[in-house]
């Protein structure tokens, strides 16, 4: 990586901007501050003086032209996702430069996929969707597990949250995928999507210790619908999410997190434990860290270090198994997360 490489992030002044730019400065980059709210970002260029600062909206592409001009890549951080995506990864193609995003919306990720994968391929671009905590951790995890294989019958992601207090642009994000999917839910089996009525079935899910057995809800569909089934032949991905943590976000009064470290994390824990089946085999990959917003910053980065000094395996729209060593990058992210491998 060149020293000093610029990266724009749009959305720099949301929750998990801020520690994108926070993670982009410890490692040697420089964040160009854009977004939406030209007095928003006067604000946070207080925190960070002499960085650049360049108020965009995704309905004026001159604006994130000039936003993007000079960069080597760009992260977008702005949701909704269904409104910011699109124009972000056009700008992007225009200037030549790679394009990655926190997009944990279901079907932002899945518009993203169906509009730009062939664009992208012809251009030889490089575009990441959903390279956060939610999709692209779960589908690193997944393919970590999965080791050789390239098919499976089964993908489980059990995502172990002590609690989860959720942004304002979780809310948001929620929101509008709610209405875009008619308050149905969304479930990936039989090796397709669908969107069902009715109740999350709840079950026990077998973490391992120190946290154990717990109650979860089942179908609880986050981003891995989307990124696991895009390069693995696989039947079923399901996702589970403990009982506290979805109860927290459903909750119409949770406070958003609260710093209580000096890299303005939460409390927040967590343990995602992952199992993939083929045939009679079973393959598990463990991983713990803490704060899912904060733990998306050093996921963002790496991933833009490996892109930018060519440490990739394929062009075009990619998740971050696909055009990463997942357990190579999941290795690298030490010491925010321990990861292993089981079976």
């Amino acid at each position: 990586m060149e020293s000093g490489q610029a990266v724009t992030v749009f959305g720099a002044y949301g929750h998990t901007g801020r520690f994108v730019v926070a993670e982009l400065l410890e490692r040697g980059f420089t964040p160009v501050l854009s977004g939406r709210d030209a007095g928003k970002l006067k604000e946070l260029a207080a925190s960070w003086p002499g960085l650049d600062v360049r108020p965009a909206t995704v309905d004026d592409p001159a604006s994130l032209d000039q936003a993007l001009t000079g960069a080597a890549a760009v992260v977008n951080c702005a949701g909704p996702f269904a409104t910011t995506a699109g124009p972000v990864i056009e700008a992007a193609l225009r200037a030549g430069i790679p394009y990655v995003d926190v997009a944990a919306e279901i079907e932002a990720n899945l518009d993203t996929f169906a509009h730009f994968a062939e664009p992208a391929e012809a251009a030889g671009a490089v575009i990441v969707p959903a390279m956060a905590f939610y999709g692209g951790f779960g589908d690193l995890l997944v393919t970590a597990a999965m080791g050789e294989w390239t098919a499976a019958d089964e993908a489980h992601i059990a995502y172990g949250l002590s609690g989860w207090h959720p942004t304002a642009g979780t809310r948001a994000a929620g929101a509008v995928s709610r209405e875009r999917r008619g308050g149905r839910r969304v479930r990936y089996t039989g090796g397709r999507l669908e969107y069902v009525e009715g109740a999350l079935p709840a079950l026990e899910w077998p973490f391992p210790e120190p946290m154990g057995p717990r109650a979860v809800l089942g179908e609880f569909s986050m981003a891995d619908v989307v990124t696991v089934p895009s390069h693995f032949a696989v039947s079923e991905v399901c996702t589970y999410m403990t009982v506290e943590a979805a109860g927290e976000l459903a909750a119409p009064d949770t406070p958003s997190p609260s710093p209580v470290d000096e890299r303005g994390r939460s409390g927040q824990t967590f343990l995602v434990d992952v199992v993939v089946r083929s045939g009679g085999a079973e393959r598990r990959a463990v991983a713990r860290g803490r704060d899912i917003y904060a733990v998306t910053a050093p996921l963002v980065v790496e991933a833009l270090d490996r892109i930018l000094t060519g440490r990739t395996r394929t062009v075009g729209v990619a998740s971050a198994g696909e055009i990463f060593d997942a357990r190579d990058f999941l290795r690298a992210l030490s010491p925010h997360i321990s990861f292993e491998l089981r079976g």
